[in-house]
């Protein structure tokens, strides 16, 4: 009798939290309530101010890569306008942002050249007028856009090298920017990277091989998971530079992003709960497994075998010190079948788990479209991812670093049109409030990221989608206010005032 009054008594209160909404009032004061960019999607100025060329100012020349045949040589023009744009945080009530440091704008040429003193001015500057709007910088060291002359010289991740010269980047930026930068992302989707980048092969360098993609060169079998390997290091590397020589004195945090869409079985049977369960092994796991465990999950060694590379003694002391958050940016949910007891066509994203994912159930859709094909509108998947992480990494602090809405954009739109955008405005209150569910249940979430502050160039697709809170026209730069940035404003405004005079209590934020 006792459990069912206790479970009718938590349906009630769950049902009284649900009808009184969403309010600022239900995070904590220290929470952080953010906007995130990224280096090449806003920045522009590309061959500006001695910055050398990234893989995707080279690959985005190429004829036929990008959707709508446009390159971020421009793109928002933030190098010139970021004052602009801390504005517009600043009138948001935005306590924190988001963004990445250009590699190739600090370091044209790694580790072989000299530290461009332009580009480290430059952030400068953009630190200390975040900062004298009372919001704080959570900065990416790596968002994709890594120096050409990397690739060139050695083949960036496939190679060893490549640890070393990430460990000098992240050095280079403590020691310019640490001593105001409480926060610190290594590295940006490290595993959407490596899927894309060397399984499948559609973005930078573009390795593959068949039946995976049809790439000039590469080998789906095995350069995504030695790339991986290279990644974890560098990411490894960086954490010990911090950890041992820069966090007691400068007092921040470090810690890395991951993508995590979120897998629901396709069927009610236990072949396919096991095999959500190793698609997340293969994807979040490949990564953040080794990071926190020390080894890559047992799900991908059953079934790679000799393919996945071993951490030798020498690699795992480079593993010894511990993030202190868990960055998670999470758009959408799929289905999933398994693909060892039942006869199915492998995918190429998900794939080498075994597995087959789909939008699709009994010819329904699992949720809203978007004009993006892979981004379904689900949002009780954020409380189910936060809840994964949460278990299987033994509630380390948790940030969500993107979260969003695309909305469709083509030249014959109207600006009226576009600033109407009802969708984003659902979208964010319903995943957000799962994330308070979620965090009702003990998950340690400190943050909140929209993706985005701005459009901007959203990778293969261009200009084609818009998911700023602001929308830019990109002939004269201006921004405009969507009904989605109105809302964010009215939902953080009762607690603005707070962030404005105090700023963001780091001690509050539970860290040691």
């Amino acid at each position: 009798m006792g459990s069912k009054i206790s479970l009718a008594l938590a349906l009630l209160l769950e049902l009284l939290w649900a009808a009184a909404g969403l309010h600022r009032s239900q995070f904590p004061d220290s929470f952080l309530f953010g906007a995130s960019t990224s280096s090449y999607q806003v920045e522009g100025a590309w061959l500006e101010g001695n910055k050398s060329a990234t893989i995707w100012d080279v690959f985005t020349h190429l004829p036929g890569k990008i959707k709508d045949g446009s390159n971020g040589d421009v793109a928002d023009d933030h190098y010139h306008r970021y004052l602009e744009d801390v504005e517009l945080m600043h009138s948001l009530g935005l306590n924190a942002y988001r963004f990445s440091i250009s590699w190739s704008r600090v370091l044209p040429r790694g580790r072989f050249g000299d530290i461009n003193t332009i580009g480290v001015e430059f952030y400068n500057n953009l630190i200390n007028s975040v900062l004298s709007k009372g919001i704080q910088p959570v900065v990416s060291l790596c968002h994709l856009d890594i120096p050409q002359e990397l690739e060139d010289r050695y083949g960036a991740w496939l190679s060893p090298e490549i640890q070393e010269d990430f460990g000098y980047f992240a050095e280079v930026c403590f020691k310019a920017f640490g001593d105001r930068v409480k926060y610190w992302i290594t590295i940006n989707e490290p595993n959407l990277m490596l899927k894309f980048g060397y399984l499948i092969g559609t973005i930078p360098p573009c390795r593959c091989s068949l039946p995976y993609g049809n790439c000039t060169s590469g080998d789906s079998t095995l350069e995504p998971y030695i790339a991986a390997h290279n990644v974890i290091l560098a990411h490894a590397t960086a954490v010990d530079i911090y950890k041992s020589k820069y966090q007691v004195k400068q007092g921040g945090f470090i810690g890395i992003v991951i993508n995590c869409k979120w897998y629901e079985q396709l069927r009610n049977v236990s072949e396919d709960y096991i095999a959500a369960q190793r698609a997340l092994a293969f994807d979040v796991g490949w990564i953040l497994d080794p990071i926190i465990f020390g080894d890559y999950p047992t799900e991908m060694r059953e079934i790679l075998g000799s393919k996945l590379p071993t951490f030798i003694s020498q690699e795992r002391r480079k593993l010894r010190h511990k993030i202190d958050f868990i960055g998670i940016n999470h758009y959408t949910t799929h289905y999933v079948k398994d693909c060892i007891f039942s006869s199915c066509e492998l995918n190429k994203y998900d794939g080498n788990a075994l597995v087959f994912t789909s939008a699709q159930r009994n010819g329904q859709l699992i949720g809203t479209p978007t004009p993006m094909e892979n981004i379904f509108v689900v949002p009780y998947g954020m409380e189910k991812v936060i809840m994964y992480f949460k278990e299987r990494y033994n509630s380390t602090p948790m940030y969500i670093m993107e979260n969003g809405f695309p909305q469709k954009s083509s030249n014959d739109m109207l600006l009226d049109d576009l600033v109407k955008d009802p969708d984003r405005i659902d979208f964010m209150q319903n995943y957000l409030t799962f994330l308070t569910k979620a965090m009702r249940q003990g998950a340690d979430v400190r943050g909140y990221f929209v993706w985005s502050l701005m459009d901007n160039f959203e990778w293969l697709y261009g200009y084609s989608v818009r998911f700023g809170l602001y929308h830019v026209d990109y002939t004269t730069q201006k921004r405009t206010p969507k009904q989605s940035a109105k809302w964010y404003q009215e939902f953080l405004a009762d607690q603005r005032l707070l962030h404005q005079k105090t700023g963001t209590n780091l001690k509050t934020q539970g860290f040691k």
